[in-house]
C-alpha cells in the first residue's frame, strides 16, 4: 500500500482498541498525519486492556484476531491470552508510529457538528478539540452492565466486575457468588473455583458449551511463520475459511444439529452427574446465544464447592444473597459476569448531530446506521463497530478492516472534490436496515428461542451482521457516493466566535 498525496484532514478518534489502532495506522499509510486518538485511559487495548481476570483469551485463533496488515508470528498459543493480545496493541501503537498521536486520560464528554464552520466539537475531560472528521471507535464493549439487583447497595463485601477485576481482593477461602455464566464467567469460574471456600453460580440460562482444544504452537512454528515467505499468512487463510464456513449454520439452524450433539457429548463426559447436567443443558438451538468454547469450565462445576443455581435473585443482603425460593446463601464476595451494555453505546449519548439531537436520542429504542458505519444527520461521523457489524462466528477484525476502508474511501471523496463532509441518505439507511432485518428473519439469532443481548428492547437484532465476512466486504469496504449527500464547503468565510474551542494542533 503505497501512500498517497496528503491532505490537511483534522481527524478525532474515540478509542484506542483495535478499531481505534487499526483507523489510525491506515490514516498513516495514506499519508494522513494529522489526526489525534483521544482515550479515556491512561494506555492503548481497549477491552483487551481493561479485562484482565484470570484466565481471559481470545475465542478466536490468534493469527485470524488480528490485522491482516500487521502479522504477528510470536503467538504462544492457538488462543491467545488477553496479556498477549494486549501487548499486541501495544506494540502496533509503537511499530506504527502512533504515540505522537495518542492523548491519554481524554474521556470525550461531547462532541457536536456544527454547521457554521463545518466541524466537529469536541469536548473531553482535559480540554477542547476541532476535527473535520469524527470516528468513534469505542465499540459496543466498553462499559460494563451491572443488573440492577434489590439490596446491592447494601451489601456489605466485595463486588466487582469481571471487566473490572481487582487482583488485591484474595479469593482464597472466601465464600463467592458469580452472576453470569456468559463468554467470561467460563473463562474466570474455572480459574478461581480451586481457591475459593464456596462458589455459588448464579446461572439464568445456560449456555451451550463446545471443546476449546486449545494448544501451544511450537518454536519450530513460530519460526516459519517468522521466516517463511507466505506460512502465517497460509494458516490465517486456512483459520478463515474453517470459520467462515460455519456462518452457513447460523443461517440454517437446522444445520446446528450436528454441533449440538458434539456439545451434548461434551457435557455428558464433563458432567456425570444427571441433576446437575439436566441444569447446565439449554432448551434453545445453539447459536441463538453467543456459543462459548471452554475445556475446564463445566468440570470445574462438578466438584464440591461448587453450587449451580438456577433459582433468580430475590435480593441481596448486608452478608448475603436471597433467592426466589427463598433460601439465603452466605457470601462475602460478589462477581458480575455479566457483559456489557452493547445496547446502549454509552458514547451515543455524547455525540450531538447537525440538529442538535443525540445520537441515543436519535437511534431511540433501536440502533441503526449505513452499512453499521454512518448516520443520517451526522455528516463526517464514522462508527467503528456499529449497528449490525457485530459477528457469531468468525473474528470481528475483518468487519473493522472493512469499516475503516469505507472511511478511507469517504475521505479519498472529500479530497477529489473539495468538499466539507457528506453524510448518509436517509433513504440510503433505511434500504439498508430494511435489507438487514429481511435477511435476519430466518436465523437462529432470531428464531432460536432465547433471550440475548443480541435483541434491543423492540426485539430488533440491531447487533449482528446476518452473513458472511466477504459478503460485508463487498458491500461495505467500497464507498458509493450515491448513497450519500455531499456537503460543499462554505464560499464565503463564517465568523468564529472567540469562545470556539480551539483547534487541534498537528499530531
Amino acid at each position: 500500500m503505497s501512500p498517497r498525496r496528503p491532505r490537511h484532514f483534522h481527524v478525532a478518534i474515540a478509542g484506542s482498541g483495535f478499531s481505534g489502532i487499526g483507523m489510525a495506522i491506515r490514516l498513516k499509510q495514506e499519508g494522513i498525519e494529522d489526526f489525534v486518538i483521544l482515550e479515556r485511559a491512561h494506555e492503548v487495548g481497549g477491552v483487551w486492556r481493561d479485562n484482565s481476570y484470570p484466565g481471559c483469551a481470545c475465542d478466536v485463533q490468534s493469527h485470524l484476531y488480528s490485522f491482516s496488515f500487521a502479522p504477528n508470528p510470536g503467538w504462544s498459543h492457538a488462543y491467545s491470552p488477553q496479556a498477549e493480545i494486549h501487548a499486541y496493541l501495544r506494540d502496533c501503537a509503537n511499530r506504527f508510529g502512533l504515540r505522537p498521536h495518542l492523548r491519554f486520560g481524554h474521556a470525550v464528554l461531547e462532541a457536536r457538528w456544527d454547521d457554521g464552520s463545518q466541524c466537529w466539537y469536541i469536548e473531553t475531560s482535559e480540554g477542547f478539540f476541532t476535527a473535520d472528521v469524527f470516528v468513534s471507535a469505542a465499540g459496543a464493549l466498553s462499559d460494563p452492565s451491572i443488573p440492577h439487583l434489590p439490596g446491592l447497595e447494601k451489601f456489605q463485601g466485595k463486588v466487582m466486575h469481571s471487566a473490572q477485576w481487582d487482583h488485591a481482593h484474595a479469593l482464597a477461602g472466601r465464600n463467592v457468588a458469580v452472576v453470569g455464566t456468559g463468554a467470561s464467567a467460563i473463562q474466570f469460574v474455572p480459574r478461581i473455583q480451586p481457591d475459593v471456600g464456596r462458589l455459588f453460580l448464579l446461572q439464568r440460562t445456560p449456555p451451550w458449551v463446545l471443546p476449546r482444544r486449545d494448544w501451544a504452537i511450537g518454536e519450530w512454528l513460530k519460526w516459519m511463520f517468522q521466516w517463511v515467505p507466505g506460512a502465517q499468512r497460509l494458516a490465517r487463510w486456512f483459520i478463515y475459511v474453517v470459520r467462515e464456513l460455519s456462518v452457513l449454520a447460523f443461517m440454517n439452524p437446522w444445520l446446528l444439529q450436528l454441533a449440538q450433539r458434539l456439545a451434548m457429548r461434551h457435557l455428558e463426559r464433563s458432567v456425570p452427574e444427571p441433576s446437575l447436567r439436566a441444569k447446565l443443558t439449554p432448551d434453545y438451538t445453539m447459536g441463538c446465544k453467543r456459543v462459548l468454547i471452554s475445556d475446564d469450565y463445566l468440570p470445574s462445576l462438578t466438584h464440591e464447592n461448587v453450587e449451580v443455581i438456577t433459582e433468580g435473585i430475590h435480593e441481596i443482603r448486608e452478608r448475603s444473597v436471597v433467592l426466589a425460593d427463598g433460601t439465603e446463601r452466605e457470601i462475602d464476595t460478589l462477581i458480575f459476569g455479566t457483559g456489557f451494555k452493547v445496547q446502549e453505546i454509552p458514547i451515543a449519548r455524547h455525540i450531538r448531530g447537525r440538529d442538535g439531537r443525540t445520537l441515543a436520542e436519535a437511534w431511540g429504542e433501536s440502533m441503526k446506521a449505513h452499512l453499521g458505519t454512518t448516520v443520517c444527520g451526522f455528516p463526517n461521523f464514522f462508527m467503528l463497530q456499529g449497528p449490525n457489524t457485530g459477528l457469531g462466528h468468525t473474528s470481528v477484525i475483518l468487519m473493522i478492516e472493512s469499516q475503516i476502508e469505507h472511511v478511507l474511501g469517504a475521505l479519498r471523496y472529500l479530497e477529489g472534490r473539495e468538499l466539507a463532509a457528506v453524510e448518509p441518505t436517509l433513504e440510503a439507511q433505511t434500504e439498508f436496515v430494511r435489507q438487514i432485518d429481511a435477511r435476519m428473519r430466518g436465523t437462529v439469532w432470531n428464531q432460536g428461542g432465547c433471550m440475548s443481548w443480541y435483541l434491543d428492547a423492540t426485539g430488533r437484532n440491531s447487533t449482528l451482521w446476518p452473513g458472511s465476512t466477504p459478503a460485508f466486504k463487498r458491500r461495505v469496504e467500497r464507498f458509493e457516493p450515491s448513497e450519500y449527500v455531499a456537503i460543499a464547503r462554505h464560499t464565503q468565510p463564517v465568523a468564529v466566535s472567540s469562545e470556539q474551542p480551539r483547534r487541534m494542533a498537528h499530531a
